[in-house]
Formats: C-alpha cells, structure tokens, sequence
C-alpha cells in the first residue's frame, strides 16, 4: 500500500456544518459559520481583525492593495517560496528584492534585510518556513527604523508562536502589520481551499472590509452603519462562500487534537531518523529559540541534489511518497532577468536538497516506523 504525502483530514463533523449552511438560505459567504471563524482567530490569538478569503494568495493580494503597493515599491521576499508570496506584489508593479534564506533553516536570512533596503523599498515579507518563525524583533526593528511594512506570510504557521525578547509567546500572524494564512488541503488546519487576513494595524481595518466586498461598502451596510452601499474603492471577490467556512469551523473545533497529533507524528520522526541523518550529515529541522514548532512540516536537508534523487528513488520503490519543494524564484523562469547579479545560495541549496516527509492525521505509527526503518537502511 502506498504512504501519501498528504491526506486531507476530515473531522466528521464537516458535512453536518456544510448542511447547516445550505438550510441558513445564506451561501455566499460572510455569514454565521465566516463570523464564527473570525472571531475564533481574534480570541483565540489576539488578531485585530481577520477576514477570510478563498485562498492565502488573495489575502497577500488583498495586503498589497492595502499597502498601496505602486508600480517601482520595491518589496524585499526570500527567494525560497511559493510564487503567491512574490505575485501579490508583482500584480501591483512591485519590484521584488529576493533575499537568501538562512544557513540554518530555509526562513530568510534577517541579517541580509538591511543591505537590501533603498529610498524605494516599501515591504519585508518574512515567510514563516514550515511554520516556523522568524526574528520577529529583528525584522520589526529594522521596519520600524527604515519606515517600512511588514506583511507575515503565515501560511503555514498557524497555532505556531515566537518568543519574543522579553520572553513572551507571540501568535505568529500577530507581529507585523498585516499577514495571510492559508487552509489548503495540504496545511494543518483545512478547507480544501481557503486562506485568511489578518489585520494588526487598526488604519486598515475599514479599507480591509471594502477592498474583501469587491470594492463596497456592503459590510458596513449590513452592519446597519449606512442605508445604502455602493462602489468606494478597488477590490476583488476575496471573501469566501459559507460552505467553505463551515468546512473550516469543523476543523477549529479539533484544533487542539489534530495539532496534538500532528507533534506526535513529528517527534516520532526526530527521534528515529537523528542518529542516521548525523551519521550521513544530512540534516533535520532546526527550530531556533524564538520559536515553538507547530509540525506542519518534517523535513530533510541532504549533502547536494544526487543524494536527494537517491532518497527519494529509494522511498519510492518501498511505495512512500516524498517531495522536494520550492526552485528558487530568483531562478525561474518569469523573473530571472529582472533578478540582480547577487547569488544567493542557501536558497538554492534548499531547493536542490530538501525533502519534506509524510506528515498528516491519519499516518499511523505503524507507516512512521516503516518510513524511518526504509531511511535508516539506505546507504548514501
């Protein structure tokens, strides 16, 4: 039998919502089941205000808008990431300034943001890798001496915290201006498509609701703030419709037992593979002091681009799915002629030798087991 990658997990309580949506004559989103959600996040982590959208690349496009982001801003994002992070801004005319990762974790390098910064740099993107998180205080620091926003991209870091200097634990999506999470099938918490933006700074929260409305002041209508709304501003259809976020509050309800055992499943791999990965250097995830781990992902960093082919060949024929993840976008196709002289080799070296694991619900000990014993059993 093969061990997927992924497998989207369903709570059972997912369709019960989806039907209780139906039956409210209320799909288009906005409703009982959105407030529901929304407002778990701004309890539950302290957001000032969250919205969400039907993906994590509308709620990035929805942060450009509200930044204002004009054609020639120049916006500084790791090169290690997914294409939304960097085309949110490109929509806008942006320039991206790509900046390396570190040498210790695939999160960019925060020491490198500050020789990237000119008269025209308008946004820090900190891409919280794996869930993990960045220097916050650093790069905060260093945005509030230049002028600068700071957007969190926080796809994968829900339920993560970064510990801050004076030793407090902050909500990753919680730090900077604005940041966006996403709730497809492949993160932790799921709504087969689906994202969400948080909102930090109250001078946006208004232009947030109109700009998610299509460009409306149709919340503050329904809120009886006004007695007719029409077109006031830019904006898109980002909110989503009430069966996704139904399918969503299903999973918010099991929060804590899926990420209990997601860290489970993630330790569980630690443990078996530390001894082989020292032994071939190859090596696993580092989680720095700042941060807690929410196990969205386990993964490998191999020696070069052979020993990962072998990995994954190996895995393969046992029937186990493994995948590498990101080409560095400085490097694509797209933006490699807009793309400076400046290497930036961490970057590449992760997307040359990185492997992420099984990781999901529903993986047994049992597939663990087989997984580190296959791994462990390989001769690089």
């Amino acid at each position: 039998m093969i061990i997927p990658f992924n497998k989207p997990y369903l709570t059972g309580k997912e369709t019960h919502y989806i039907y209780e949506a139906v039956n409210s004559n209320k799909l288009s989103g906005n409703g009982i089941f959105t407030e529901k959600c929304q407002s778990f996040f701004e309890k539950k982590y302290g957001f000032y205000k969250c919205l969400l959208t039907t993906s994590c690349t509308d709620a990035l496009e929805m942060a450009a808008i509200l930044l204002d982001i004009q054609p020639g801003d120049e916006v500084i994002i790791p090169s290690y990431t997914f294409v939304s992070t960097a085309n949110a801004f490109v929509l806008r005319g942006a320039k991206i300034v790509f900046i390396d990762s570190r040498k210790d974790h695939p999160g960019l390098d925060e020491d490198k943001i500050e020789e990237l910064i000119t008269e025209r740099t308008k946004v820090i993107i900190p891409v919280h890798y794996a869930g993990t998180a960045c220097d916050m205080d650093k790069i905060m620091e260093i945005a509030d001496r230049h002028n600068l926003f700071v957007v969190e991209d926080a796809a994968q870091a829900i339920d993560n915290f970064y510990i801050n200097k004076n030793g407090d634990k902050q909500a990753l999506g919680s730090i900077g201006h604005l940041a966006a999470f996403s709730f497809h099938e492949t993160k932790n918490i799921i709504s087969g498509e689906g994202g969400m933006l948080v909102i930090n700074d109250p001078q946006f929260g208004k232009r947030a609701e109109i700009i998610w409305e299509k460009g409306t002041n149709r919340s503050a209508f329904f809120k009886g703030e006004i007695d007719k709304y029409g077109w006031v501003d830019i904006g898109s259809s980002f909110l989503p419709s009430e069966i996704i976020a139904a399918f969503l509050w299903a999973q918010l309800e099991n929060l804590d037992d899926i990420q209990t055992q997601r860290k489970k499943h993630w330790d569980h791999y630690f443990v078996g593979i530390q001894n082989w990965a020292n032994s071939n250097n190859i090596v696993l995830p580092s989680i720095p002091d700042f941060s807690t781990n929410n196990a969205h992902l386990f993964y490998l960093v191999c020696e070069n681009l052979q020993q990962r082919d072998q990995l994954i060949d190996a895995l393969k024929k046992e029937n186990i799915t493994v995948v590498f993840h990101y080409l560095s976008l400085h490097k694509s196709p797209y933006y490699k002629n807009k793309h400076d002289s400046r290497e930036l080799i961490y970057s590449d070296r992760y997307s040359d030798c990185l492997i992420r694991m099984p990781l999901f619900y529903e993986l047994t000990e049992q597939q663990i087991e087989k997984i580190i014993s296959v791994i462990v059993n390989i001769s690089l």
